[in-house]
């Protein structure tokens, strides 16, 4: 097995797997990855055997450390639909060598959670634990909803959406980033002290290259007023909302509720699965509760986003 560093030549090859494999997203394609590759030292690796690309895994190095792509929520090994438990197995001893001749000394993994998969796809899970001995040193929950078995929402939840649509407040699909973008930052800034992962050039560069996985929805007021958003990563398998927010009107007005009434009610009714994304902080040490309540209102269950770790050998 021949396994080979990323580079720019490999640009349409990795595109062209990553669209078809078994569980990669959009996330893994270079358009999206490399937006920012001016942050990280990119060591992405094409695994090989016999000349036919078996396995991708995006990722980065800083100093003598392997870390699935620290600009990616999740990352693991993306497959195609033929590799067995067996040849995954094969890929992570190769790995281990490859590894060890390039002087890394440890590997930091982040492994797809399985609602993301097309296909069933842990074979990478069982390997990190029997060739690499990795051990879990992060685990954050996530709230999902699988759609065709969806909870009732809490009666709160459906308070929320009712008093919405009472006082007039409407949803759409929009373009209008720049409108959404001062909700989040302000919501952010008051709520956790930080600044949004992506600027708003940024988002709108990415929206630019994926104008149907990259969806805004907006909750506007009866007489026009911007009150609540969220930002959706659509995926085959999965709508994941990647950013919400809402002014403390859109707050007091249920703005939020009203949003994902018209998403998960109608729009993504038949998706596989609404992913809310983390409510955990401090390294998935402390447990959001209020924020994870508001998303288990809306019937929502625990995903566990998982980070591995493990020493290479020589």
């Amino acid at each position: 097995m021949d396994i080979i560093r990323y580079g720019a030549d490999y640009f349409d090859k990795w595109n062209t797997f990553v669209a078809c494999s078994k569980n990669g997203t959009f996330l893994f394609d270079r358009r999206y990855m490399d937006y920012h590759h001016d942050r990280f030292e990119d060591h992405s690796l094409l695994f090989f055997d016999g000349g036919k690309l078996l396995a991708v895994l995006p990722c980065n190095r800083i100093e003598n450390t392997l870390y699935s792509h620290q600009g990616l929520t999740y990352g693991g090994l993306v497959m195609n639909e033929h590799c067995t438990t067996v040849r995954v197995m094969d890929m992570f001893n190769a790995l281990n060598h490859y590894l060890s001749v390039q002087g890394i000394e440890s590997v930091v993994y982040k492994s797809i959670p399985h609602i993301y998969h097309r296909l069933p796809s842990e074979e990478d899970l069982y390997a990190l634990t029997t060739v690499c001995h990795a051990h879990l040193v992060q685990r954050d929950v996530s709230s999902a909803i699988h759609c065709q078995d969806a909870m009732k929402w809490r009666r709160d939840r459906h308070y929320g959406a009712n008093k919405a649509h009472t006082e007039g407040i409407t949803v759409c699909r929009s373009d209008d980033y720049d409108l959404f973008w001062p909700i989040l930052e302000s919501n952010l800034m008051r709520n956790h002290g930080v600044k949004p992962v992506h600027t708003l050039d940024e988002m709108l560069l990415l929206k630019s290259r994926f104008p149907e996985s990259i969806q805004l929805y907006l909750a506007h007021s009866a007489d026009g007023e911007v009150l609540a958003g969220t930002i959706l990563y659509v995926t085959p398998q999965v709508a994941h909302a990647q950013y919400i927010s809402a002014t403390p009107e859109g707050k007091r007005q249920h703005a939020v509720d009203a949003l994902f009434d018209r998403i998960i009610r109608h729009d993504f009714a038949s998706h596989p699965y609404i992913d809310f994304g983390k409510s955990t902080e401090s390294d998935g040490t402390v447990l959001n509760e209020s924020l994870i309540y508001q998303k288990e209102g809306f019937g929502a269950r625990a995903v566990c986003y998982d980070w591995w770790k493990w020493s290479v050998t020589r």
